[in-house]
């Protein structure tokens, strides 16, 4: 699209560039993701990074990135744009928060995540500007699902070969909340129990309030001896799962010896009526 880019860009023009419609881009504006100015008939002009930013926020949308978190991606990625298009092209990529720009072919590799956020702008020629998706970077990573399945089958004949593959699953994959699971048990169950609290605290860092992390730390502390940050943790698997029955078995034993009776008895209720038992 050739044009005078003193003047910006009409909503006809994102539209036509981005393949986004009218309602989106004003969802966009009205959002806060963009700030653009407003011509002699008040109508919306935006610039070149408005443009990217735009795009930016709907590929992390598409993501299923959270909008407080896309809020601050593009804060970053604002900071690295220039105010118009090089001759030689962008390329915007994201992993987590990190946004990165880099022009002509210059490649940017990250240490560690997932890619959420891949596209390239070009001058295909005439002043104009275009958007493109590119494909992430070939990586010679294995497969992390066929390492974490091998985990799981050494678990049963060689627990510490287990421990390793597991990790390996997290230097390529920070986010994979079962391979913490697992670790953090096999660790609990070998004793090295202030390894598999570090396990569990970094799973959680990552995945959230993940509620079966949540319950196998809550059972760690108690065997450190640790009863109140123990039922405290409990608590917390429970505002993750409600119906975890063995949660609320432990949280009422541990109500029960802290002395705290009423609650022991709404966590024994709960126990009974998801188990069945009387």
């Amino acid at each position: 699209m050739s044009r005078n880019t003193n003047e910006g860009y009409s909503l006809r023009d994102v539209g036509k560039l981005l393949g986004l419609t009218r309602a989106v881009v004003v969802g966009l504006v009205e959002a806060g993701f963009v700030a653009p100015s407003r011509g002699p008939r008040r109508e919306y002009r935006f610039t070149f990074p408005d443009l990217v930013l735009m795009r930016a926020a709907q590929g992390l949308a598409e993501a299923k990135i959270p909008p407080s978190r896309i809020l601050r991606s593009l804060r970053k990625l604002r900071a690295q744009l220039p105010e118009r298009m090089p001759l030689n092209g962008l390329r915007i990529e994201a992993v987590g928060d990190a946004v990165v720009v880099s022009e002509g072919d210059r490649q940017w590799q990250p240490d560690d995540g997932q890619y959420v956020l891949q596209f390239q702008v070009a001058s295909p020629g005439g002043g104009g500007i275009a958007f493109f998706a590119v494909p992430p970077p070939k990586s010679d990573a294995p497969d992390v699902e066929a390492e974490f399945e091998r985990a799981s089958a050494l678990e049963a004949s060689d627990a510490a070969a287990a421990c390793e593959a597991y990790r390996r699953v997290l230097q390529v994959d920070v986010s994979h909340c079962d391979a913490y699971v697992n670790l953090g048990r096999l660790l609990h169950e070998r004793g090295r129990l202030l390894e598999a609290e570090t396990t569990y605290r970094d799973g959680l860092r990552r995945c959230g309030a993940h509620a079966t992390l949540l319950f196998n730390l809550a059972v760690l502390q108690e065997d450190l001896r640790q009863p109140q940050a123990a039922a405290q943790t409990y608590r917390t698997a429970l505002e993750a799962a409600p119906d975890l029955a063995d949660a609320h078995h432990n949280l009422a034993r541990l109500c029960a010896n802290l002395d705290l009776k009423q609650e022991a008895l709404r966590h024994w209720s709960a126990f009974r009526r998801l188990t069945g038992s009387r």
